[in-house]
């Protein structure tokens, strides 16, 4: 992910999380993650049974809340986690929609 140069010193990831990652705290512990990295961002369900992450803040942190993405908290099941950078936006609060 490290492209954070280019836009001084924050990144942004879209990812998309899937498996069995709604029903199960999915988003609740992803705030918690991104919240104890500093990150701003969001998560979401999505319609196809998936969550959608955007996250925000120095690409290192970024890159360790993808790790956690991965993972998940106990109760999930990640089987693909599908990651893009997008121009940061300056999200400083981190937000469950």
């Amino acid at each position: 992910m490290d492209d954070g140069a280019a836009s001084g010193s924050r990144a942004r990831v879209r990812a998309v999380v899937r498996g069995r990652v709604q029903g199960v705290g999915y988003r609740w512990s992803a705030r918690i993650a991104a919240e104890r990295l500093a990150l701003g961002g969001f998560a979401t369900n999505r319609p196809d049974g998936s969550v959608l992450v955007e996250a925000e803040g120095p690409p290192a942190d970024v890159d360790a809340l993808l790790d956690w993405l991965r993972r998940g908290p106990p109760g999930a099941l990640v089987t693909a986690v599908d990651a893009e950078s997008v121009p940061p936006d300056g999200d400083t609060v981190f937000r469950i929609i």
